[in-house]
């Protein structure tokens, strides 16, 4: 059986970055489990998965414009302190989720000053070309339920936007593995 539209599908990954450091991996969490054609991985990786099959060994160098898009300047913005809660400690590097014109996604601080707070929408990924090293495990029908769509997930992982959090998993609350 071939990687189509409404088939699951399961796969080992390695993701590293363009010098070979690993970003993420399958390696200790088991293999990924998704259905496919239905926005559940990045669009790039997704394509280069079409009708393989089980077994199937390859590598594939998935494009930002294809993955978690380009890194957008506009989405780093400057706020003022007073709108953060003052009784938490905010430290860089912390993520929040935001209310934004296209909806909630997931910000990062990258600055702090006396008066603002430095915040950043840009997935983590944003404007890096990804390398994956797959290994398609299996390859079968969907059940019923699988095919059910998800209230988290209903327009796919990637519905959320830039910015959705460190993975796939924290953007969709582990609906779309």
């Amino acid at each position: 059986m071939t990687i189509a539209k409404n088939k699951m599908v399961s796969i080992n990954y390695t993701l590293t970055d363009t010098e070979g450091n690993i970003i993420d991996s399958s390696k200790n969490e088991g293999p990924l489990e998704y259905l496919h054609g239905n926005g559940n991985l990045i669009p790039g990786l997704e394509a280069q998965l079409e009708g393989k099959s089980a077994g199937d060994t390859f590598s594939a160098v998935i494009a930002p414009q294809d993955a978690y898009g380009e890194y957008n300047e506009k989405l780093i913005m400057e706020v003022p302190r007073s709108q953060f809660d003052s009784s938490m400690p905010i430290e860089i590097g912390m993520k929040f989720q935001a209310d934004t014109s296209g909806g909630q996604t997931i910000v990062k601080v990258t600055k702090i000053t006396d008066d603002t707070i430095t915040i950043d929408g840009n997935h983590d990924l944003a404007g890096k070309t990804l390398h994956f090293d797959i290994n398609v495990i299996n390859v079968r029908d969907a059940t019923p339920e699988e095919m059910a769509p998800h209230s988290c997930c209903s327009g796919g992982c990637n519905s959320c936007g830039s910015g959705c959090g460190e993975s796939e998993e924290e953007c969709c609350g582990g609906c779309c593995h």
